[in-house]
């Protein structure tokens, strides 16, 4: 659905985004991460038609962006990081304003949609700028959902939310990836934890992580919870796993990462009459992912 091409902006003499390429199919989510200055903002610009790149293309649905961007602004909504609000306005009048612009049929019942979904009912008639900054957000969300578009991209769309807001947030964005793609870009690595599908992670304007979130937490290793001593457990898988203790419980650093090896170390485990508590892959952090993967890809130059 979204597919990029050696994707590339200069600012100047600064390469912001070098020669990123990746594809997006409908309805997933990701997160794509990356520090202050990584690239995120500027390639969600380039998506949404609202920066030009120096390089490369953007297809959507096989519309080239860059050569028409009106006919792909019409079925994208975009959260900005900075919020593209009129202070003076009510939330109402300013939903009704928005739907004006993208050309809504239904404009009452678009409107009354896209506050029920972000929990504005009772903040309708506010004047924005009177707003927590926790409110203004959703409304910041809700022009970017009101015409039902096809693909949504929000940045930092949890910014200023409390915690049940957060949640409610979370699942106002898997509701809509029901029928839409999404992407987001946070530093909130619970967030990508809670309802990503898959993960980007940008460095130094370079694409140095693209995987399923499954995927990459995967780590070879099995945690084992039980009362026998590290060198029974490591006679009973011997030639199979290296056994090391972590945090109160056994790390199986497994030689082969498949589901028929760790069904391989469950009967050695049962065969060596070790008591096993509970055994379940060990999950990568997502952090330490992060970390790795900034410190990898070097300056573009």
């Amino acid at each position: 659905m979204i597919r990029t091409e050696g994707l590339t902006r200069r600012y100047g003499e600064t390469l912001a985004v070098d020669s990123v390429s990746f594809e997006i199919d409908r309805a997933e989510i990701v997160g794509l991460l990356g520090h202050n200055g990584a690239g995120k903002s500027t390639i969600m610009k380039m998506l949404t038609g609202f920066l030009e790149p120096s390089d490369g293309s953007v297809t959507i649905d096989g519309v080239d962006v860059a050569a028409e961007p009106k006919r792909v602004q019409a079925n994208l909504g975009y959260l900005p990081e900075t919020l593209p609000l009129y202070p003076e306005m009510t939330v109402v009048d300013y939903l009704d304003y928005v739907t004006t612009l993208r050309n809504v049929t239904e404009r009452p019942a678009a409107i009354r949609r896209a506050l029920a979904a972000t929990d504005l009912l009772g903040r309708a008639t506010d004047v924005i700028g009177t707003l927590s900054r926790g409110f203004r957000q959703r409304v910041g969300v809700a022009q970017a959902i009101v015409h039902e578009p096809g693909i949504l991209i929000l940045d930092e769309p949890t910014n200023g939310l409390d915690p049940s807001q957060t949640q409610q947030m979370r699942q106002l964005i898997q509701s809509l990836a029901e029928n839409a793609t999404v992407i987001l870009s946070t530093h909130i690595m619970q967030e990508v934890n809670a309802i990503c599908d898959r993960v980007m992670i940008l460095s130094n304007g370079r694409l140095a992580v693209d995987e399923r979130l499954d995927a990459l937490q995967e780590s070879g290793r099995l945690r084992l919870e039980t009362d026998a001593e590290l060198g029974h457990v490591a006679r009973a898988l011997d030639g199979i796993a290296d056994v090391t203790v972590d945090d109160g419980a056994l790390l199986l650093h497994l030689a082969a990462g498949g589901a028929d090896e760790r069904a391989e170390v469950a009967k050695r485990l049962v065969a060596g009459d070790v008591a096993v508590h509970a055994l379940h892959p060990a999950v990568r952090d997502l952090e330490a992912i992060f970390r790795e993967a900034s410190e990898e890809v070097p300056h573009a130059a």
